[in-house]
């Protein structure tokens, strides 16, 4: 695909779709032998989704592929090391990589919310851990201000994800249960109402709106 559809714009748009098709397929697979099954509160909405900040917890190694899966033109930011293999290339092609200079990265974002592409972000930047206190990275505020997009915030909720959260031993599973997640829209977190703010208060206030849709129990 990527020697053959012209321009470069062309093939970031089919090329997204093939990766919403590859992944709705594997997670078919796993739930057709039991592993997995995916709940969803609207999944037309979410495959119609347009230009919006798309911040979620972070639970789990499946969190991008179910995603990647409910949202047919995703884009991320993803860690610079993956260009480095075989099919790095693609990868520069298709998504935003997070070597970029902040003001550059903020550009990036920002024109591909304008094609009408939705941008997954992970505020914790890493898996939930199961212990201690979790810090949310202001990254989907600063981009949200910057580009005037809103944030959809989405909850990952669902069974106990044992053996793919964070340090979790190795080739470890669930034994009693599948892996149920439940991906629930929260309401939407328009920039708008921010802005009168000084930018690092707005941030600040912005990023705890977000905590609080995300994760409301961890201020119980």
């Amino acid at each position: 695909m990527r020697l053959a559809l012209h321009p470069k714009e062309r093939f970031k748009k089919h090329g997204r779709r093939f990766v919403y098709s590859s992944m709705r397929f594997y997670l078919g697979v796993l739930r057709i032998i039991g592993i997995v099954e995916v709940e969803t509160d609207d999944r037309e909405k979410l495959k119609d989704l347009n230009s919006k900040i798309i911040a979620a917890n972070h639970p789990s190694l499946l969190d991008i592929i179910i995603l990647l899966s409910l949202i047919p033109n995703a884009d991320c930011i993803v860690n610079a090391r993956l260009a480095r293999n075989i099919v790095g290339g693609v990868i520069r092609s298709l998504y935003i990589l997070n070597s970029l200079d902040f003001e550059d990265l903020l550009k990036a974002c920002t024109e591909s919310l304008k094609q009408g592409n939705c941008l997954i972000i992970f505020p914790e930047g890493t898996r939930t851990p199961r212990q201690g206190k979790i810090i949310f990275k202001k990254g989907a505020a600063r981009i949200a201000l910057y580009s005037g997009y809103s944030i959809l915030p989405l909850r990952i909720g669902g069974t106990d994800k044992y053996g793919l959260g964070k340090k979790d031993p190795w080739a470890t599973f669930n034994p009693t249960e599948r892996y149920i997640y439940q991906i629930s829209m929260v309401d939407e977190i328009p920039p708008e109402k921010f802005k009168p703010l000084p930018n690092p208060i707005a941030v600040k206030t912005m990023t705890g709106v977000l905590f609080d849709s995300l994760l409301p129990k961890n201020n119980a």
